[in-house]
């Protein structure tokens, strides 16, 4: 008898664990898979990441990070879409996009990660304070709906829901953002 209740403790004792393991994993950490091409080359349709959800409560984003936030766009269910993009520049930065080229304070930005060698579009815009301007990786006409487009703009920090940390499938493609 007394090896019934040692081994119904033991799964007590697992379950227990893997529950507060659970949960302090989802408090970190979130799982999304990428729906789409804007972010070719650097992420494809299907791929899965893992999300941090705590560095931008302790950081402001920075420019060059990948983030996941949420859009006023809904999917074919009427769901909110989450979208991945790249933070091309933060709160207080000029933003210039003309003749194929993104300009940050005046300053051409040297994005060898993009897919196309221009980026669409003319404007010119300040990005507010608590706020950040994102495009996707595809500049290729029409393949990315970003800060370019009155239906995503300039992207409220407390919308993001995390930095990109690593993509994690497909397995070959492992890789640290």
């Amino acid at each position: 008898m007394s090896n019934i209740k040692y081994e119904i403790l033991e799964w007590i004792k697992t379950i227990s664990v893997s529950i507060v393991l659970a949960f302090v994993i989802t408090m970190f950490i979130r799982p999304t898979i990428v729906q789409g091409q804007s972010m070719n080359p650097t992420l494809e349709d299907k791929d899965y990441l893992i999300i941090d959800k705590v560095s931008y409560r302790l950081n402001e984003p920075s420019r060059g990070d990948v983030i996941v936030f949420n859009s006023e766009l809904t999917t074919e269910k009427g769901k909110k879409k989450h979208l991945v993009k790249r933070v091309v520049a933060t709160g207080g930065d000029n933003v210039k996009v003309c003749n194929g080229k993104v300009y940050v304070n005046e300053k051409i930005i040297e994005e060898g990660y993009i897919n196309g060698d221009n980026t669409d579009g003319d404007l010119e815009v300040k990005v507010p304070n608590g706020y950040v301007f994102v495009l996707g990786d595809n500049r290729l006409p029409y393949k990315s709906v970003d800060s370019r487009s009155e239906l995503v703009g300039f992207v409220d920090e407390d919308q993001i829901n995390g930095r990109v940390l690593i993509r994690l499938y497909p397995f070959y493609k492992i890789k640290l953002f």
